[in-house]
């Protein structure tokens, strides 16, 4: 396996622990479960910020410039949905 995929998965990994965190916190019956649960996602969020970091710098998710025409042509489309 080739770190590339590698990465993917663990990022992966880290966003399904961070889901999974977020749900623990919203759900928790007390003070300190919220607490416990929050910072574990706090952390998790810091570790998935890190490697997708690591990722883009190697070139392996990259992300795109939009053009702001694009941007508020997609805003109208929703804003004039409601």
């Amino acid at each position: 396996m080739d770190d590339k995929t590698i990465m993917a998965t663990i990022l992966s990994d880290v966003k399904g622990a961070c889901d999974l965190m977020m749900h623990g916190s919203i759900e928790s019956s007390t003070a300190d479960v919220h607490a416990t649960f929050r910072d574990e996602l706090n952390r998790s969020l810091d570790r998935q910020s890190r490697i997708y970091a690591k990722m883009s710098e190697k070139g392996w998710y990259p992300s795109e410039a939009v053009d702001c025409k694009k941007i508020e042509q997609t805003k109208q489309k929703f804003s004039s949905a409601k």
